[in-house]
């Protein structure tokens, strides 16, 4: 089966993740996969894109995986490769829309900040890992979704690296609506069926000049991956992703420990 399923549905094109074995966390070639398909869809006739996930997860981001083995082109790839998905996300033409169907967790929560909307399942969990498993959440999860919840909050999720339930999300200003499991997919028809009022032309204007906390927050990407790049195969990254694969709580070493 294909790693990403793309599926014309009315008015909007569908792109799934489909290795639901992982959680669907994505690799460098299925990063470039989901490029591909967000690209695509903008150019296509669409009113709208909606990313979800295949199984009970909608994303855990990154494949740990590779963070385990600390190969520096390939993590290099990986970073660099969200961050063009996401740039591809926010540059698309038509919104994107976050439909949550399970676990968001560490660059899939990144990913449903970087969307436009996000509907999330009842059951649905989003929170950061980075700090926990040996990385940060550059990409959106420190800086830009504080606009939507508030710093001091937003440092919570990075730095804590808690689960939040989609009821808390919604609350916050994270996702703009939680329904049940099984309605998960009928509302984000019905919105895109809103969207579809409306004027393309204008839909696009509105969505580009909203992308002013998204182009302020940019530099601060680069700089944040330029860091994470620098980090590779360090002690705590290698700790943090083993202990994760391990299924075990991580000992890092304490800064200034000898």
């Amino acid at each position: 089966m294909p790693d990403v399923l793309v599926d014309e549905r009315g008015d909007a094109t569908w792109i799934r993740l489909n290795r639901p074995d992982r959680k669907n966390a994505y690799d460098p070639p299925m990063c470039t996969e989901m490029v591909a398909a967000v690209r695509a869809a903008g150019r296509g006739s669409s009113t709208a894109i909606v990313v979800t996930g295949s199984g009970d997860s909608f994303c855990a981001g990154g494949f740990l995986k590779e963070l385990a083995d600390a190969d520096p082109a390939q993590l290099r790839a990986l970073f660099f490769g969200s961050l063009d998905l996401f740039d591809a996300i926010r540059n698309a033409p038509v919104p994107v829309i976050a439909a949550v169907n399970g676990v968001a967790a560490g660059g899939g929560n990144e990913l449903v900040v970087a969307c436009d909307l996000a509907v999330a399942a009842r059951s649905a969990r989003l929170g950061q890992t980075g700090v926990r498993v040996g990385s940060a959440p550059v990409l959106g999860g420190t800086n830009l979704l504080a606009v939507s919840i508030g710093e001091k909050r937003a440092k919570e999720v990075s730095m804590l690296c808690r689960k939040y339930d989609a009821e808390t999300a919604a609350a916050l200003g994270w996702v703009n609506e939680v329904v049940d499991d099984d309605q998960l997919e009928a509302a984000v028809d019905s919105l895109v069926a809103e969207l579809s009022l409306m004027s393309p032309r204008y839909l696009e204007i509105a969505k580009l000049s909203s992308n002013v906390w998204w182009n302020a927050c940019r530099e601060s990407f680069v700089s944040g991956l330029g860091m994470l790049v620098q980090a590779i195969g360090s002690p705590d990254m290698i700790e943090g992703a083993n202990a994760f694969l391990e299924k075990r709580r991580p000992s890092f070493r304490r800064r200034g420990a000898r």
